[in-house]
């Protein structure tokens, strides 16, 4: 690194811009909208106590694969992004390689969330007559386009509506938690099966897993949102974790209580969209109030989601492109770049919500569990007196292999060697 991007890396972190908490809601924001609502489908094979056991194994790893994207991004000026961080340490083909799965991930997880809105939106219309009724493609779009003029304005305007509405996903969590609860039967949340009918398919949920932790592609934007200041990032990150997990635990607490195992199957066969599980909660006997409650959620912890991803999408490309995201001209280049194809794909597919959170979690191996510990090892060598992450080799490779275990059963799922539950 040299004198001069030390001394602007200096300047950046006395001059830090965002709130530990805003940049928590970001990341935590963009997991919770895929996981709150892929996961009961994605756990419905190894059920409620197994998919505890794995989500937390899960989490600490890509927490720590979090901690080391933050590391390698300090290493770098103010407001690098993958493609620069890519370049400056794996070369012009890792920076291929990982500019593609960045890209991808993105593209894809953009396009899933407008999936889910859209499902959660015409869902809801649907409840109040065919008077109200809207197309999947055109509440696709109604979607997408109220919240990607958020994305332009930035940064600060995400954290701000992000804040507001993980707000929002609170109360309404906790209105329809209640009820749900107490609406649930200890016999449904824990069947009588055999511990062989489960643990095969734990495999297929851990893909799932990542993805709903999967929040390190929002990691260069808060870090230098945060102006690079690894102590206050840490600490985002962490309270990240809590806020995703917790919505997670909580949630499948309430769908996995209240509906039975054998329901979805064909839940899945309906596509295993956001708007089916409210329809079988629905179904459930709940509320008319919790019912709603459940529906506002929805719509939050979707637009959440995107809001976080979509700003990571519009960060990257104008990184990668040398757009200046100050202006309306850069904003209307990149947003044309990163918007565009993901919004045709949605009015044109509207109902591959699970089918892209699936595909996210192949792609996030590579930059977010593979890449960052290469990108750190170079780094910590270039420049060993910089801040870097506890826990030595063990934890860098814990990451690593785990990075390798996924991307093999990822090839298994795709070759249809892997059991799914429902299918």
């Amino acid at each position: 690194m040299t004198d001069v991007t030390a001394k602007s890396q200096t300047k950046e972190k006395a001059s830090p811009q965002g709130t530990v908490l805003g940049a928590a809601v970001i990341a935590a924001g963009t997991g919770v909208g895929a996981g709150i609502f892929s996961l009961p489908v994605a756990n419905s094979g190894v059920w409620f106590t197994i998919a505890l056991v794995v989500m937390a194994a899960v989490a600490y790893i890509m927490h720590s694969a979090s901690m080391y994207i933050m590391e390698a991004t300090l290493h770098f000026p103010k407001d690098s992004n993958y493609d620069s961080i890519a370049k400056g340490t794996l070369g012009n083909f890792g920076r291929l390689i990982n500019g593609l799965s960045v890209a991808f991930l993105c593209y894809v997880l953009t396009y899933a969330y407008i999936s889910g809105g859209s499902s959660v939106i015409t869902y809801s219309l649907s409840l109040l007559g065919d008077g109200f009724a809207l197309s999947s493609g055109m509440a696709s779009f109604i979607f997408a386009a109220v919240l990607i003029s958020i994305v332009m304005l930035g940064a600060t305007a995400v954290d701000r509506v992000n804040t507001v509405l993980i707000g929002g996903m609170v109360i309404t969590f906790v209105m329809s938690l209640g009820g749900l609860i107490s609406n649930s039967s200890t016999e449904i949340l824990f069947p009588q099966v055999n511990l062989g009918d489960q643990l095969p398919y734990v495999f297929y949920t851990i893909s799932f897993m990542v993805a709903s932790f999967g929040f390190q592609i929002t990691v260069p934007t808060i870090t230098n949102y945060l102006g690079l200041d690894p102590k206050r990032t840490s600490r985002a990150l962490i309270y990240a974790m809590m806020i995703a997990g917790g919505f997670y635990f909580c949630w499948m607490l309430a769908v996995f209580g209240n509906v039975p195992r054998e329901q979805f199957p064909q839940i899945i066969a309906d596509g295993g969209n956001i708007g089916n599980i409210l329809a079988a909660l629905a179904e459930t006997g709940v509320s008319a109030n919790i019912s709603t409650a459940l529906q506002v959620f929805g719509n939050m912890a979707v637009a959440t989601s995107f809001l976080g991803v979509s700003l990571s999408l519009f960060d990257y490309i104008c990184d990668l492109c040398n757009f200046d995201k100050h202006t309306w001209d850069g904003k209307l280049k990149a947003s044309a770049i990163a918007f565009l194809p993901t919004v045709v794909l949605a009015i044109l597919y509207p109902d591959g919500f699970i089918t892209a959170i699936g595909y996210a979690g192949v792609v996030l191996v590579i930059f977010s569990l593979l890449s960052p510990i290469v990108m750190v090892m170079i780094c910590r060598k270039r420049n060993p007196n910089m801040y870097q992450v506890t826990g030595g080799m063990p934890r860098m490779a814990l990451v690593f292999g785990f990075g390798i275990l996924i991307f093999i059963v990822a090839f298994l799922e795709i070759a249809g060697l892997l059991p799914i539950f429902g299918a």
